[in-house]
């Protein structure tokens, strides 16, 4: 049976609150932990290192993967820039946990990632943190899935106060400070994912029909440009507003639906108009003969996209999930909504579970429709729980140790 358990605690003594973190989150298992993960935010990269040592240290022969961030994820709550650990512990029977390290070598114009192993036959995932300054976390998506042969893989890209001089790795006990850390994840543990992108469609869907590079043409055999005003003129007020902060646009992931609404899309930036063109660019390209609708995002998509899909997951799932990994984006949390807890509440109360840690990332990995990409603004969600012959784990427990610094 598995079980699991997770802890959040504060201070200016980051190795003080790792222990008292990790101590915590271990206590439901008896101590005894198969894979233990963890988020530290902190101002001084060092203290940060101490404390996921520190972390390491106390987790026995367990697994281990952590990284730093700007707000961590645990005990019921979220905390954004100020000194913090969580830690999520698992006990895991029967599982196959395999950690690997990514690096990025330039080779001539290219740059080649090293260090994946090969998916064994029972692998269901993977786990992937990675420093988003040194590591082409973008290009290995696009590439991972048909690479691994359709493993999804999960996880969000780490950050730091200061940027590229604060992003520390950690795996297997090491501290490393670019590339990027993981490991794949066997056996029926792993329950399924629930990606919530956070935006709802605006306009008609329309067929990609004309590009140049990187620039699009034409949509439904007009203007790309000219397409876009008519949309927004048709808009109220309010909706204008939204898209004038931040337009987003949706490429549909089944060009065969007969209709495309809401959670069908993956999201993408609009990153450039050219009106005396008529043209439009995407943060991602698009092919002729794609289907694609223009998105916004506000609180109240964010909040009802992410309420449907776990609502839906938890239908399938029946009462399997028991704990869950929470990756959610720095733009998220109280930027957008009115607390930094808003992600993980919803997912205990909509699951019906305790143990969810993760962090605030300055971008999140998840699949889409089966391939696995980098999102922005988004919640992934990796749950977990026992067999499907089994039932919810009574011995799952969420715990909060705090002491203000």
């Amino acid at each position: 049976m598995a079980r699991f358990g997770d802890a959040l605690a504060t201070g200016v003594d980051l190795v003080s609150a790792a222990e008292r973190a990790v101590l915590s989150a271990l206590e439901p298992l008896d101590g005894r932990a198969d894979l233990v993960c963890f988020f530290v935010s902190g101002n001084d990269p060092e203290e940060v290192v101490l404390a996921g040592e520190r972390v390491m240290a106390l987790a026995g022969d367990a697994a281990t993967l952590g990284c730093s961030s700007t707000g961590v994820i645990g005990g019921g709550r979220g905390v954004e820039e100020q000194g913090a650990v969580s830690v999520w512990a698992a006990s895991l029977p029967g599982a196959s946990l395999t950690p690997f390290r990514l690096d990025a070598i330039p080779e001539g114009d290219h740059v080649t990632v090293v260090g994946m192993d090969e998916p064994a036959p029972d692998d269901t995932v993977a786990l992937l943190l990675a420093d988003p300054y040194e590591f082409p976390a973008q290009s290995f998506m696009r590439r991972s899935t048909d690479v691994l042969g359709g493993l999804p893989i999960v996880g969000g890209l780490a950050d730091g106060p200061h940027g590229r001089e604060s992003v520390r790795l950690f795996s297997q006990g090491k501290a490393v400070d670019s590339g990027a850390v993981g490991l794949l994840l066997g056996g029926e543990s792993v329950v399924g994912t629930v990606i919530s992108q956070g935006c709802r469609p605006i306009g008609p869907s329309m067929v990609v029909t004309k590009v140049d590079g990187s620039s699009v043409l034409e949509l439904a055999g007009t203007s790309a440009y000219g397409k876009l005003e008519d949309i927004l003129n048709a808009l109220p007020p309010e909706e204008q507003d939204l898209a004038a902060n931040g337009l987003h646009i949706g490429v549909a992931m089944d060009e065969y639906a007969d209709r495309h609404d809401r959670g069908d899309f993956l999201i993408r930036a609009v990153a450039g108009a050219d009106a005396e063109a008529g043209t439009l660019a995407f943060s991602e390209a698009v092919e002729v003969g794609q289907t694609v609708r223009f998105q916004v995002r506000d609180q109240a998509s964010a909040d009802a996209d992410l309420l449907d899909r776990l609502g839906a997951f938890a239908e399938d799932s029946g009462e399997r999930v028991t704990a869950a990994l929470l990756f959610s984006c720095n733009g998220r949390g109280s930027a957008m909504f009115a607390s930094a807890d808003h992600d993980v509440r919803c997912v205990r109360e909509v699951l019906g579970i305790g143990p969810v840690s993760g962090f605030f990332g300055a971008g999140e990995i998840g699949p889409v429709a089966g391939r696995n990409h980098v999102h922005a603004f988004t919640a992934c969600v990796l749950a977990f729980g026992d067999a499907p012959a089994a039932s919810a784990s009574p011995d799952a427990g969420s715990g909060v140790a705090d002491t203000p610094g």
